[in-house]
């Protein structure tokens, strides 16, 4: 019975996970082939190159894709673990299957350039984004990006990512002669890097209420239950008159801290109280987002 629990919970995990790389290939596709190539700017990572060898030789771009792939990813291979790699291995024949064959079933954008990047590096940066939260890549300068990471766990994906691909763009603007399509491809990759970064991380924000009150166990009490949020009393002093008083520290989702303070206020009305903001929340209660992690 426990071996068949077992393998049912890897069956829904590993579906899950197959949905999301799904989703996120399909954001990715319709970023490079509906918007990026028809726009003709230069694109960031292994898809630049592959639109570069598409533009010159008519190499279709998933394959060219895969092909860079193989050399790199058996160089991350020991670095990022086999979990890693397997996954990333799936996700990249899926990302490029999709830009190959599904990406022109969709209508192609032929309107502004502008417009184009914008598209590009909003699409491009909800796909990636969505596949590193479940710790795989597309593979490619993704490897190169996760080793980095696991590397320097203190950066964040979306610096890396834009530093990464920077002279990407250079090569393919300077090959095509394009000084526009530097530019676009610049505000593609900066595009990226803020979105990665605000779906990635923004999934582990949330705020911080420092609430100070006489009454800090009472305020914990209807914390918990009208809010069903952990709390922590903080001895302190007033800088004044040194009076004796308590810091309730509540840390909840962005949604939660209104009924935080509202039930704060009513259970103490002269309670004062301070609300941050909380770029990631990490324990019970809130989701860690892991990447360039074996599991």
């Amino acid at each position: 019975m426990k071996q068949t629990n077992t393998m049912n919970l890897k069956a829904k995990e590993f579906a899950i996970q197959l949905f999301w790389e799904i989703i996120g290939s399909i954001f990715i596709a319709a970023g490079i082939y509906n918007f990026a190539d028809q726009a003709e700017f230069p694109m960031t990572g292994f898809s630049g190159i592959s639109i570069i060898l598409y533009r010159f030789f008519q190499i279709p771009i998933g394959l060219s894709t895969i092909l860079l792939n193989v050399p790199v990813a058996f160089l991350c291979y020991r670095l990022l673990g086999k979990n890693f790699f397997l996954s990333s291995i799936r996700c990249m024949i899926v990302s490029s299957i999709f830009i190959d064959y599904l990406a022109p079933l969709f209508p192609v954008y032929k309107g502004s350039r502008l417009l184009a990047a914008l598209c590009t590096g909003i699409f491009g940066g909800i796909g990636y984004a969505l596949i590193y939260t479940r710790n795989s890549s597309t593979g490619g300068s993704d490897f190169i990006i996760m080793a980095v990471k696991a590397l320097k766990p203190h950066l964040s994906l979306g610096n890396i990512s834009f530093l990464s691909d920077v002279g990407i763009i250079l090569i393919g603007g300077i090959l095509f002669r394009d000084v526009d399509g530097i530019i676009y491809g610049m505000i593609v990759n900066y595009l990226f890097a803020i979105v990665v970064d605000q779906v990635m991380y923004g999934i582990n924000a949330g705020k911080v209420a420092l609430i100070v009150t006489t009454h800090g166990k009472a305020v914990c009490d209807a914390i918990a239950s009208t809010c069903n949020r952990g709390t922590t009393i903080l001895p302190a002093r007033g800088g004044y008159k040194e009076e004796r008083r308590q810091v309730v520290l509540c840390a909840c989702s962005t949604k939660e801290m209104y009924k935080v303070q509202q039930t704060a206020k009513e259970t103490d009305p002269a309670s004062f109280v301070i609300i941050m903001e909380s770029n990631e929340v990490h324990g019970e209660g809130f989701r860690m987002t892991k990447v360039g992690e074996a599991r």
